[in-house]
């Protein structure tokens, strides 16, 4: 499987890592009597009859009878396993699991769950009979791609179905830029098996690492105002149903429902097959320069209108905005010539010092450290993303050196401007840190011809939010944006052709595996999600991305949430269509079940 896909498994499955817990030896035979003849010797130690002060000895000595008692009883009723004595009593966590128990976990590992059903069907027929067998018996099984989504979407306790052996390119239209494949193919190993054919996707989002039935079903999308959302690029799919079999949707044979099924979380059919419709493959030129808020505001309209992709990266409590177009290498001109002011090693210099700096100074503090100076690895052999989550580890949630690590950032792009030259699929990428916490937006800015100007100004509340609230937001926040899409259920729907969308991440790292400390940072962060939420979600009529959308606890937040999804999104119209589709629904799960609650709720 992927890196994206934590897939621990049984022995026999031999599917990516083996859990085992030995079984418990039988109990021990029961304590010695000598303990019970001792207790009873002390309780009965002779003395006067007469006397209070012997009453209340022998009461204390039952007390510390019935305790010992106690602590023995409890310690022979759960033994541990031999290989886990050495670790504290905590009853029933070393317990065995069973051999076929799978636990399926997410990409940043804040969503798992555990299931006896993982299915990974070969071709179109075993997955046919799949879904119609578990339709029939009622078992649950939910479509999962790469477990990229940082909200676990796809994952179900009750059954999951993945199609990474179903990962083929059926076939190649070269002159109609044409190609149909199995949507259990990767991103990237499409795009190295058409590149001969000299066509490419149109857009990326930023990893490559997706399915493609899994980034088509979420509404995922790359960047440019002029480019859609990736669901905009399949002109056909073929989607298994459990009530109605396999059948094929397209612009031509039932338009509504190919619409809907474009974006229908998993929740309508397993997609089987798309037909993705491509563009040529072209060398891009990647522009990297540092800009401030108030610049960008005077050329903001330019930037959106002349470059075919571009995003802007907002460095928090700096006024630091790094700005990334890229556009075709000209045919005329030819890639441009440029000489890089500083070289990589000049760039990660503060970020490097940095971290001597507060290593040491945490490390005075007796601050938790996992290394010393004797087995520090050599930091000069991390990337700008390594380093940076080494540094947040040491206090992710100290506002002072998030803001550090932060002003570190903001002087690695100044000293990283320049060009870059290289293919789409290459080009188009960012390395998106670590394990992380994040929340995507998606709200209206005007149109092409004419844009509103309200993606930045949501970006100087979020700001302002972030300082005035001293949160310790990490770098970067990451604004891009799309075409619209027509897709009824897309964050981006619209329909009007020249509307334009802006799509805003935040993020906080998860860069330790402490328990305690991941907790922490996961409340800071719903704190930091929930202010932003209140403050401007409904002010600019913004919608979380599907993979990213959170479901609350909060019986009241749930309703409020399902109410503006109704709002926005045609959710009888799809609910509709998954009781037409998947009546049993195997298809859904407890997200599913939270946001589109239908009458007749299992």
């Amino acid at each position: 499987m992927f890196r994206s896909l934590s897939l621990k498994r049984s022995f026999k499955t031999h599917l990516k890592t083996l859990i085992h817990c030995p079984q418990q030896p039988p109990p021990p035979p029961p304590p010695s009597p000598v303990l019970f003849s001792s207790i009873r010797a002390l309780s009965t130690a002779s003395s006067p009859p007469s006397s209070s002060s012997d009453s209340e000895l022998r009461k204390y000595l039952g007390y510390t009878a019935l305790l010992a008692f106690c602590g023995v009883a409890t310690y022979y009723s759960f033994p541990f396993p031999e290989n886990a004595k050495h670790k504290k009593a905590q009853l029933f966590r070393y317990s065995p699991l069973p051999e076929d128990l799978h636990t399926v976990s997410n990409w940043s590992g804040t969503h798992e769950v555990q299931t006896r059903h993982f299915h990974q069907p070969e071709n179109l027929k075993q997955l046919e009979e799949l879904v119609k067998e578990s339709s029939e018996k009622r078992v649950k099984l939910r479509p999962v791609g790469s477990g990229l989504s940082p909200n676990g979407i796809g994952l179900a306790r009750g059954g999951m179905v993945n199609l990474a052996l179903m990962d083929k390119v059926l076939e190649v239209d070269k002159e109609k830029k044409r190609v149909r494949v199995q949507a259990g193919i990767r991103v990237q190993q499409l795009v190295d098996e058409i590149k001969d054919y000299g066509i490419t996707l149109q857009n990326f989002a930023s990893i490559r690492e997706q399915q493609i039935g899994g980034i088509l079903q979420v509404g995922a999308h790359g960047t440019g105002a002029k480019l859609p959302p990736i669901d905009e690029q399949i002109i056909s799919m073929k989607l298994v149903t459990p009530a109605k079999g396999t059948i094929e949707l397209s612009k031509e044979k039932d338009p509504e429902l190919f619409y809907l099924a474009r974006c229908g979380l998993g929740g309508l059919g397993v997609v089987a097959e798309v037909t993705i419709q491509c563009v040529e493959r072209q060398e891009l030129v990647e522009h990297t320069t540092v800009s401030n808020l108030k610049d960008l505001k005077k050329n903001h309209k330019k930037m959106l209108s002349e470059n075919k992709h571009v995003k802007y990266l907002y460095i928090p409590y700096t006024d630091t905005v790094v700005v990334v177009t890229c556009n075709p290498v000209s045919k005329w001109r030819g890639p441009p010539k440029f000489k890089p002011k500083h070289t990589t090693d000049e760039a990660m210099q503060d970020i490097r010092e940095l971290y001597k700096e507060s290593l040491k100074k945490y490390r005075a503090r007796d601050i938790k450290t996992k290394s010393s100076d004797s087995d520090e690895p050599n930091i000069n052999e991390f990337s700008f993303t390594e380093l940076r989550d080494k540094l947040l580890s040491l206090d992710p949630l100290n506002k002072d050196h998030v803001m550090k690590v932060n002003h570190a950032e903001a002087e690695f792009w100044r000293k990283s401007e320049g060009y870059r030259v290289g293919w789409s699929d290459d080009i188009l990428g960012f390395d998106c840190g670590g394990q992380q916490w994040v929340s995507e937006t998606c709200f209206p800015a005007g149109t092409l011809s004419k844009p509103s100007m309200k993606d930045l100004e949501y970006i100087e509340e979020l700001k302002k939010l972030i300082e005035t609230n001293e949160l310790p937001a990490p770098a970067p926040i990451e604004q891009r944006w799309t075409a619209r899409s027509q897709s009824p259920m897309s964050p981006a729907s619209s329909s009007a052709e020249d509307d334009i969308f802006s799509w805003v991440g935040i993020i906080m790292y998860l860069p330790t595996m402490d328990a305690r400390q991941r907790k922490e940072i996961t409340e800071e962060f719903f704190h930091y999600r929930h202010l932003t939420q209140s403050q401007l979600w409904d002010k600019y009529s913004a919608y979380e991305h599907w993979a990213k959308i959170e479901v609350p606890k909060d019986k009241e937040e749930l309703e409020a949430l399902q109410a503006r999804l109704k709002a926005r999104f045609p959710v009888d119209a799809y609910n509709k269509a998954r009781r037409e589709l998947d009546p049993n629904r195997i298809l859904s799960n407890n997200i599913l079940e939270k946001l589109f609650p239908l009458s007749d709720t299992v």
